[in-house]
């Protein structure tokens, strides 16, 4: 991207901006935020139209193509949290020099539910597959900290880029002194002039640290019959939802591999080209989430479950966080792999998708692998989340 700042008012100086998104595509900062929309995506007529009243807002204050950027909850009856920018810059991505890793320690560590419930949550999914109820769940677990030292966000953020340095990164201010970031692997979808591209993941496996283990692992993850199943509900799915509004859609037959630093996944990339403009990123990336990748399948009974079994409310975990402009381009991210720091509080979220032939104490040790991104980025050892 051409670095180019829009304003609609004298922005503020800060060491770092208000909210960040980077991408392979580049990198977004934006502040001068004002007050955050905070409408559920359930109540969409209203969240659209004033959406459409803060982007006139900002193209009568001088911006000729503004942003709308920030995140929707996983379940679309919660609150989003999305800005319309008065100052936003945009740029290629830049190399990010995270200060020294200092080592913290927990001094309190719960995990909500805890193990046994957890596996008994996957068990019942297994009784409703077998029922024929359900064909697929995603279930979660959150992780609270109280650390010995308050998290700083600029320095975990900046290790998750050093550490992840091609996830989708975001920051995103919450509530009080509360705030969103992560390392996303995952993109939902990215529209630019009219052409449309989603990477969807599921099935997943604990990379091994010695190569030729660790090639095993991912022969053994791409020949999964379990993994295949799951990752071809999602693929299915998607493929149901942007099939009339491409005259041109391209899904490879088979998954591929996809690795970060902790896990291999199956991915798929998927290309198509919309018919005219009618589409959106944003109305289409509200159709596509969540996806049986962050919810189930079908989508409506797996989210009930997941109401009747998980102890805590998702809100913009699992959800999708990333920007759109005016003309209906930009890029949303699924917010995985994240974490709510405030001070000397942190909660961490890590899910694993429920399949036929899921085992309760694997899918258990998978959210632990994956919920080790945020803890090595806050200089935390991986035994935390076990």
């Amino acid at each position: 991207m051409d670095t180019q700042v829009m304003e609609t008012r004298a922005p503020r100086q800060a060491a770092t901006p208000d909210v960040l998104f980077t991408s392979n595509q580049g990198e977004i900062r934006a502040n001068d935020l004002g007050q955050p929309i905070r409408t559920p995506a359930s109540e969409w007529p209203l969240l659209a139209r004033q959406i459409d009243a803060a982007m006139a807002a900002a193209r009568a204050a001088g911006q000729a193509n503004p942003l709308l950027i920030g995140a929707f909850a996983f379940d679309p009856a919660e609150p989003s949290c999305l800005y319309v920018p008065g100052q936003v810059e945009r740029s290629e991505r830049r190399q990010c020099e995270p200060g020294p890793q200092a080592a913290n320690q927990a001094i309190s560590v719960q995990s909500t539910p805890a193990a046994a419930e957890f596996q008994a949550s996957v068990s019942a999914a297994l009784d409703a597959f077998a029922q024929g109820r359900l064909a697929k769940v995603v279930l979660s677990r959150k992780l609270i900290l109280t650390l010995h030292k308050p998290a700083d966000p600029e320095q975990v953020l900046a290790r998750l880029m050093t550490q992840n340095p091609h996830a989708f990164h975001f920051s995103l201010p919450l509530d009080g002194t509360r705030r969103l970031l992560g390392a996303s692997p995952e993109l939902l979808l990215r529209v630019s002039g009219g052409e449309v591209f989603t990477h969807p993941l599921a099935g997943s496996a604990r990379r091994a640290s010695e190569p030729q283990q660790d090639e095993m692992v991912a022969r053994d993850l791409l020949a999964s019959h379990k993994d295949q199943h799951e990752h071809r509900l999602v693929i299915d799915e998607i493929r149901r939802v942007l099939t009339p509004h491409c005259r041109e859609l391209a899904i490879p037959a088979h998954p591929s591999l996809m690795s970060t630093d902790t896990l291999w996944h199956l991915g798929t990339p998927i290309a198509g080209q919309l018919h005219g403009s009618e589409a959106s990123v944003l109305s289409l990336a509200c159709q596509l989430h969540p996806t049986p990748a962050l919810c189930g399948y079908p989508t409506d009974l797996a989210r009930q479950f997941i109401r009747e079994q998980e102890p805590f409310r998702r809100a913009l975990f699992s959800g999708i966080v990333g920007w759109c402009d005016s003309q209906g381009n930009g890029e949303w991210a699924v917010v995985i792999r994240c974490g709510v720091l405030d001070g000397h509080q942190v909660e961490l979220f890590a899910g694993a998708g429920i399949v036929a032939g899921s085992d309760p104490a694997m899918e258990w040790a998978e959210t632990g692998t994956k919920l080790g991104t945020m803890l090595k980025a806050l200089g935390l050892d991986l035994e935390v989340a076990q």
